[in-house]
């Protein structure tokens, strides 16, 4: 078989070309080395925005693209994606009252606007707003942006590119390619074992690693390069009560934000540091916890420390080269590569979780002249797996009523991560003990069984940090259980 396209990487990027191009018809396959959002795509600050900050750097095009995408992504993926109010505290010194308005006012204007409310200024005085912050902020702003389960909205969009024909395969690293007149001839080793394929078009969705593929893969010298931005963040528990985020100004004119998390944390970040050494894994330092724990020190009447952080997670941000000094302005949009000296090649730099639907359709529209009978863009308007529901309070209501042997947390963070793919995870199960052993806050062996079965889980960390976050709420020894579990599952699947 000769596959239209072959796609490396296996981020949001790379599982949201797969998806559009197999709904066109095209034959797909997507290899990734490690998990499907192993790296920068589970990695993020958790937010489809359109990015406040990047109105200071006149991203107007992105910005307005990226607000359209928020507006568009929160009714395709309800459960996984939902509206977040952000207050915003003034702070002398920083930017005056009067930009942050007209920011504001800005962001309001370049918005699609059914579901969120406009910005507007607050007292910061006696309300739950100020409560948190330091007496000096008397006040400030609200607007709203989006919150959004990262990781599932890569998983979401490779589950739809499946359900379309298109072919995933997790653990398989990209080797090498030759590139002959009309098409590529790839090595994949998975497991050890080497296998040959045939590609029409290779595309290079590779995130940090895209200039190693095509330079070390595919052997093409290109004229655009990624840099490289390593962002860190810190989890504590919860520092303050209400559903609210927070964005604080720090003196360097970056910003900070702080999130609810997971019902009892607070999420904090990020940072901005340039990266020079060749990718890799990367794990927080110590100056990026000064930072962050130091922005909500001079913002929060809480004082917290190192010893306050529960978990932190860091990640490289592949940011096209656009020549700026500061990693902080270097631009959040994305530009492609296509090189048609033989069999095409379309590599990926930059881009945002926010664009990433409107990345793959540019992409097709980039690959279009390719195949004549390419289908229309279709992915707009349809919502991504689990996520045709119209009202998600009423559908949780129905899970409930359906399956009341479920506790009111496993209901509604089943009813968040699966949507309505919740009934194929349940089936016909009138009680617990038909999900198999509970490993804890409602993770049960028919679980790990739809995960690996449906989601390609191969791992404990697959499970406990990416397709969910219980890996915060459970022991390390029922993490345990949950690993040993999944040994065996895997086990007799042949995995």
């Amino acid at each position: 078989m000769i596959y239209d396209l072959l796609i490396v990487g296996g981020g949001v990027n790379g599982c949201a070309i797969a998806r559009d191009a197999a709904g066109r018809g095209l034959s797909v396959l997507l290899v990734e080395q490690g998990d499907l959002a192993n790296a920068t795509s589970s990695a993020s600050t958790k937010l489809i925005h359109g990015g406040l900050r990047y109105l200071e750097q006149y991203e107007f095009r992105l910005v307005r693209e990226a607000l359209a995408e928020r507006e568009l992504l929160l009714r395709s993926a309800p459960h996984i994606i939902w509206p977040l109010k952000f207050v915003l505290p003034h702070e002398r010194g920083l930017r005056p009252a009067w930009m942050m308005r007209i920011g504001l006012l800005l962001y309001d204007y370049l918005a699609p606007r059914k579901q969120l409310e406009r910005s507007r200024a607050v007292s910061l005085r006696n309300n739950a707003f100020g409560a948190p912050l330091r007496p000096s902020f008397t006040r400030g702003f609200t607007y709203a942006d989006c919150w959004v389960d990262d990781a599932r909205l890569v998983i979401a969009n490779a589950v739809s590119a499946k359900e379309h024909g298109a072919e995933i395969h997790v653990g398989a690293r990209f080797v090498s390619a030759i590139r002959t007149r009309d098409r590529w001839i790839a090595t994949i080793e998975r497991k050890g074992d080497a296998e040959d394929l045939e590609a029409r078009i290779v595309v290079n969705a590779a995130g940090p690693y895209v200039s190693r593929v095509l330079d070390g893969s595919l052997h093409i010298k290109s004229r655009k390069h990624a840099r490289l931005v390593k962002g860190s963040h810190i989890v504590t528990r919860k520092l303050y009560e209400g559903d609210h985020a927070y964005l604080l100004q720090n003196p360097d004119k970056r910003v900070v934000f702080a999130i609810p998390y997971e019902q009892e944390f607070t999420l904090i970040g990020t940072t901005d540091l340039s990266f020079d050494d060749p990718p890799a894994p990367v794990s927080i330092s110590g100056e990026e916890i000064e930072y962050l724990t130091g922005a909500i020190n001079r913002c929060f009447n809480r004082v917290i420390s190192e010893n306050d952080i529960v978990w932190s997670y860091s990640g490289l941000r592949p940011l096209f080269d656009d020549g700026a000094i500061e990693a902080s302005v270097v631009t959040r949009d994305y530009a492609f590569d296509l090189d048609i000296d033989a069999a095409p090649a379309l590599s990926i730099f930059g881009g945002k979780i926010t664009t990433a639907r409107r990345l793959a359709e540019h992409a097709l529209e980039q690959l279009a002249p390719f195949f004549p009978h390419l289908g229309p863009a279709w992915t707009q308007a349809r919502p991504l797996p689990g996520g045709d529901i119209t009202d998600f309070p009423a559908f949780l209501s129905q899970l409930t009523r359906e399956k009341p042997f479920l506790s009111p947390i496993a209901a509604r963070r089943l009813a968040h991560a699966y949507g309505t793919r919740v009934w194929r995870l349940l089936g016909a199960a009138h009680d617990l003990t038909e999900l198999g052993e509970d490993f804890g806050d409602g993770l049960t062996s028919a679980e790990l069984r739809y995960l690996v079965r449906e989601e390609w889980a191969r791992s404990a960390d697959d499970v406990l940090w990416r397709r969910s976050k219980l890996g915060l709420h459970l022991t390390k020894a029922q993490q345990a259980g949950v690993a040993a579990a999944l040994s065996k599952i895997l086990e007799e699947a042949k995995l």
